[in-house]
């Protein structure tokens, strides 16, 4: 790797470090449409980039995600009795994304999908619809389906699941800055589940760049791993120390960016 790549993934670690622990996202918002971008500089062909893109974004969430929910836990932000109960359903939903429907989609069909749902959540964080007071987290059969959806459509996009997770939590009257805490804990096992499936799904394919292990491209991994590591924390504290509905424009307006680039990957490709 040249020296200018090192220093645009070191920046695009601390950025999307401090927002894992800012949003509860894990970072795959932001680093996404940026990877995609360093990838086709790199010569990677466009389809090829933009699966690259989604799968080394979430094997960084894995590093991300550890450092930003210790940061909540010791704020006793994290619900882990929501984590426990939509874990099982992530995991499924993850490996089934990754495993399956990941390898068999073009990536341009990803990056236009990416766009829609994630423009989509964004209209509904900015809107801040308020919930029926009395709404409340569906039981356990319906925290498996929505664990198996959040993990599904993470796998699609390489995200933590917080683009979903939280909009959903907070519709459940769940307090923001618990639902953004427990997201950033759903977000390892949905990195290790939907890895795990890239590493599989992604051997024996075709003009993978050199230091790629499936659709995983393991020095950018490295880099931006540690670099969002030691940032995460200092997101976290941040997401305490802001009020409510700017945290939520905060999310939503990111959102809507990376959104509308991806669709413009998407239908250009």
């Amino acid at each position: 790797m040249t020296l200018v790549l090192v220093i645009e993934l070191v920046l695009l670690g601390v950025g999307s470090g401090f927002l894992a622990g800012l949003l509860g996202i894990g970072g795959g918002m932001l680093m996404v449409p940026f990877l995609t971008f360093l990838l086709s500089k790199q010569g990677v062909q466009a389809d090829l980039a933009v699966k690259m893109a989604i799968a080394t974004s979430m094997a960084t969430i894995m590093f991300t995600s550890v450092a930003s929910v210790r940061a909540h836990h010791k704020r006793g932000a994290v619900r882990w009795d929501i984590v426990k109960t939509l874990a099982p359903g992530i995991v499924l939903g993850s490996l089934v994304a990754s495993l399956g429907v990941f390898a068999l989609l073009k990536g341009a069909y990803l990056a236009i999908f990416f766009g829609l749902f994630v423009g989509f959540s964004a209209t509904q964080m900015f809107l801040d619809k308020k919930p029926k007071p009395a709404r409340q987290l569906p039981g356990t059969p319906g925290r498996l389906a929505a664990g198996g959806a959040i993990g599904f459509l993470s796998g699609l996009v390489g995200a933590g699941g917080g683009f979903v997770s939280v909009p959903f939590m907070t519709w459940c009257n769940v307090a923001i800055h618990n639902a953004v805490a427990t997201s950033a804990a759903l977000g390892f096992p949905i990195a290790v589940a939907n890895v795990a499936g890239y590493l599989v799904a992604g051997q024996g394919v075709a003009d993978l760049p050199p230091g790629a292990l499936g659709y995983v491209w393991l020095p950018a991994l490295a880099v931006i791993a540690l670099a969002s590591f030691l940032t995460a924390p200092y997101g976290a504290r941040a997401a305490h120390a802001l009020p409510v509905a700017m945290l939520k424009r905060v999310f939503a307006s990111m959102l809507y960016l990376l959104a509308a680039y991806m669709l413009y990957k998407g239908l250009t490709a």
